[in-house]
């Protein structure tokens, strides 16, 4: 299901531009109906430089001038933005633009009502979509901004996921929150962050990575197509059947799990009977190609 954002794989520039506009749309008004609905009723706190605003307009309102949380989105975002433009991208810059401009709008027009009473069942609800939020501004080479421009930039660096970091970032504004206005409210909102924070790193998988194990009979149509289209080399071990005698190869790479439909059909393009095997591994040392951003 979570294929539906990917436009990774989109060959026309114009449509795929096209459909990751969209579905940013989509992505800012999920977080604002999310912050509306489950959110604001409960007192809680979202994540990044978003929960950074909220908790800037809840401190200034208490000393009589408030600054709103559109305003502050818009204050927090836009250096983070022109930073990271010169390490990123500029399409990636663009798309998260709309997506925290877009979002600062309508919270500002827009006003959804809440869903439930129970401060339980917003917690949950809303940890999961505002995880959502994320991970379909990602998914469609995008962001919400803030510390999502920080945690791809330094992902990238890296070649792992921070997110578990983005965490405890969230977790010390919450602490303030908590010192300022109760430490229940808090106490949700670390439960609603984990949650949200949990979602991304089981939906978005940019950088776990999986071990390929290739049976053919064309090792090097196979290795050549797979270099070609994903800049990865490939083991290639000679052997022969167990049962048929006949002569084979194994071929073996480790490639980005979200790399793995679009390796299995280049494979399966050059060799129809083709035997592909999958694996998820928890290290890898050594090189690895990493498509950047666009």
């Amino acid at each position: 299901m979570m294929n539906i954002f990917d436009t990774t794989t989109i060959k026309n520039k114009q449509v795929r531009l096209a459909l990751s506009v969209t579905w940013i749309c989509i992505s800012s008004l999920l977080q604002a109906f999310v912050i509306q609905t489950f959110m604001n009723p409960s007192n809680l706190l979202s994540s990044g430089f978003t929960g950074l605003a909220i908790l800037i307009n809840k401190i200034t309102n208490l000393f009589g001038t408030p600054i709103s949380v559109s305003m502050g989105i818009l204050c927090l975002n836009i250096p983070a933005a022109l930073l990271c433009s010169k390490h990123i991208s500029k399409r990636f810059t663009f798309l998260s633009c709309i997506q925290f401009s877009l979002t600062s709008f309508l919270l500002s027009v827009c006003d959804f009502q809440p869903i439930f009473d129970d401060l339980f069942l917003n917690v949950i609800f809303g940890g999961f979509l505002y995880g959502m939020v994320t991970v379909i501004a990602l998914k469609t080479e995008g962001s919400t901004g803030g510390t999502d421009f920080i945690a791809l930039y330094i992902s990238d660096k890296l070649n792992k996921s921070i997110w578990d970091q983005v965490f405890i970032f969230n977790t010390c504004i919450i602490i303030i929150f908590g010192f300022f206005f109760g430490w229940e409210y808090a106490g949700y909102s670390i439960v609603f962050q984990f949650i949200s924070t949990k979602t991304i790193s089981y939906f978005y998988h940019r950088y776990a990575q999986i071990v390929v194990e290739v049976t053919t009979s064309k090792p090097q149509e196979i290795a050549k197509a797979f270099k070609t289209n994903f800049k990865h080399g490939m083991t290639i071990v000679n052997g022969q059947g167990g049962y048929s005698g006949n002569p084979f190869s194994l071929c073996k790479t480790v490639v980005s799990s979200y790399e793995e439909k679009p390796v299995i059909d280049c494979l399966k393009a050059i060799d129809e009977n083709v035997i592909v095997y999958t694996h998820k591994i928890d290290h890898f040392y050594g090189r690895f190609y990493q498509k950047p951003i666009e």
